[in-house]
Formats: structure tokens, C-alpha cells, sequence
């Protein structure tokens, strides 16, 4: 698995409909998954929660939980699914996830966290692996990360993502976590040093290919979240450069396949405000973007089938 360069998994965004427009952008970028918990994929609707569009490929599940027969279970699904790697979440910080006992919290339990990934990998062979922070709380020393690297090392796990900040489970919001405490690119760089068999990908802040290509010069991959959210033809550019495939693509051609699987799936019963997200910021930085995304948010709800509102949006920008 390429794990150069890959999208964050974020929560009520990189459903299936952001994943399948960021593939049309890049063909070689790794997307994840919304976290999704256990009971959701044991006890839930599959097809709802882990279902995907076969050109998503390749493509990553995060799981949350911390029940290792649980995780074990959903890893057998997710395998059946055809996801091609699972991630366990050990890095979010939401109060929710936290009375779940997993997501950042974890950071505390290393002996639980290599459980999990033990039941996981014995079940599968497909890869498991892990997003974590670098601390959680006042457990924030370099020292302590090593040690529960160490600990998720002897599992045999070959791959960990590291958000260059901790988390404070008390105070803060899950949206704060991802900005107020401060980022330490350096406590990533060091564990790859101390570390060198391990695949370490850094994320957290990175927002252009110059930031992604420095990082790159440390860890072995960048995963990008708020950047890629805001500006998703980004991925453009960082597929240009760092797979060196120079494509005749174009935003607009994009849009017109884009439209095309809004069709499909409006045949599905899919209601077109749900389509909408992904594409709002196809067009940052253009002039005309804040008219196209106004135009597609004010019309679309009350022509809920009719793609028109594309092509008249599309008729605002200015280029």
C-alpha cells in the first residue's frame, strides 16, 4: 500500500460521494473512511455505514472501538467488503468517543491498543493500522509516545499516521483539538528515526505541496484533512508532483463526471443535497466561487432532481 500521500478520514465529510470525487481528481491518493464505529458495522445497516463505489480503490476503513473480539469481527467484514487496509482509531478526542473507551483516550491503554491490533491482524490479511496523536493530556513527553510505539511495534503493526498534536480530552471540542494544541512535526520525525522499520505518515496542519513535499524529506507520507476539505483540486497538484503523472485533467471535466454519478445515484434514491458537500469548493480560488456555491446551496434543496443547478452554477464562475 502507497501511503505517500492520502486524505484524513473525517467525520460527516469523506463519505462515499467526497471519496469518489476526490478519485476522479487523483488516481493514486489514499482515501479513508469516515470513522466508523464497531456496533455500527455489527449490529448497523453494512451497506449504509462501509458501502463504496468500486473506483474508489485503493481505500482505507477506520474503525472505532476498543473491544478486540469486536474489532476482530468488523475486520472480517471489512475484508469481505474488499476494503483493502483498516485503520484503528486511537487520535479522536470528542467526549462521545471518549465513553465509547476509544479514540485518543486510548493513547493511555498501549497493552489494550496492542490487543486490538493483535485480534485484528490474526483474523485478516489484509493491513491494519493506526492513527494516534503524539500525547493525550499531560501524558505528552516524546518518551511516552516511544514507549507506546514500542508497545504497537512488537504487534508487528507496520504502519502508523501521527496527528502532530495531542489531544486534551477536557475543555477543548473535537474542531478545538484539531487547532488549538500546538503542532511538533519533530516528535513525527524522531519516531521514524527511532523507528525506521515502520511506515510513518505525518498529519496535522499541512496545507500545500511545498509543506508536503519538506515533510516528505523525514516520514514516508503526508495525509492531508482541512486542506483537501477546503480546497479539494489540491489534489491535483500533489498527484502532478508527487506521482509524476501528468494528466490532461481539467475542474470541468471533473464536474461533468461528477454530474454523471449524481445521476446514477439519484436513480438510487439519493437526495441531491447530500451530493452537494464534496463539490462546494471544486472551484477555490477562481473567481465566481463564492456566486457557484451560493447559487448550488440556495437552488439545489427546492430541485432536489434536477443536475441543471450544475451547469447554471458552473456558469459563474469566471475563467
Amino acid at each position: 500500500m502507497n501511503h505517500t500521500l492520502s486524505v484524513a478520514p473525517m467525520l460527516d465529510w469523506t463519505d462515499k460521494h467526497c471519496r469518489y470525487l476526490h478519485r476522479l481528481i487523483s488516481k493514486d491518493v489514499l482515501l479513508y473512511s469516515e470513522m466508523i464505529t464497531t456496533p455500527a458495522i455489527l449490529q448497523g445497516d453494512k451497506q449504509k455505514y462501509i458501502g463504496y463505489n468500486s473506483s474508489e480503490h485503493p481505500l482505507v476503513l477506520q474503525l472505532g472501538g476498543s473491544n478486540a473480539s469486536d474489532l476482530a469481527k468488523s475486520c472480517v467484514i471489512a475484508e469481505e467488503f474488499g476494503y483493502d487496509e483498516v485503520n484503528l482509531n486511537v487520535g479522536c478526542p470528542s467526549d462521545r468517543v471518549q465513553k465509547g473507551r476509544f479514540g485518543a483516550c486510548l493513547m493511555n491503554e498501549p497493552p489494550l491498543v496492542a490487543e486490538c491490533i493483535s485480534a485484528m491482524m490474526n483474523v485478516v490479511d489484509i493491513p491494519i493500522t493506526v492513527k494516534c496523536r503524539i500525547g493525550v493530556d499531560n501524558n505528552d513527553s516524546f518518551e511516552n509516545l516511544k514507549g507506546f510505539v514500542e508497545v504497537l511495534a512488537d504487534t508487528g503493526m507496520k504502519t502508523l499516521i501521527i496527528h502532530a498534536r495531542k489531544a486534551l480530552l477536557k475543555g477543548l471540542s473535537p474542531k478545538q483539538n484539531r487547532s488549538i494544541p500546538p503542532l511538533n512535526y519533530d516528535f513525527v520525525y524522531r519516531i521514524k528515526q527511532y523507528f525506521p522499520e515502520l511506515t510513518i505518515v505525518i498529519n496535522g496542519g499541512i496545507n500545500s505541496l511545498q509543506e508536503t513535499q519538506q515533510h516528505l524529506k523525514q516520514v514516508d507520507g503526508v495525509m492531508l484533512g482541512r486542506a483537501i476539505w477546503n480546497n479539494p483540486w489540491m489534489l491535483y497538484e500533489l498527484q502532478n508532483q508527487l506521482f509524476n503523472t501528468k494528466g490532461a485533467n481539467s475542474r470541468d471535466r471533473v464536474l461533468k463526471k461528477y454530474i454523471q454519478y449524481c445521476e446514477s445515484q439519484l436513480s438510487k434514491g439519493v437526495k441531491l443535497h447530500w451530493l452537494l458537500p464534496p463539490v462546494l469548493n471544486l472551484y477555490h480560488g477562481i473567481p465566481g466561487n463564492k456566486k457557484w456555491k451560493s447559487h448550488l446551496v440556495t437552488h439545489a434543496p427546492k430541485r432536489d432532481k434536477d443536475l441543471m443547478v450544475f451547469e447554471e452554477a458552473r456558469g459563474l464562475i469566471c475563467e
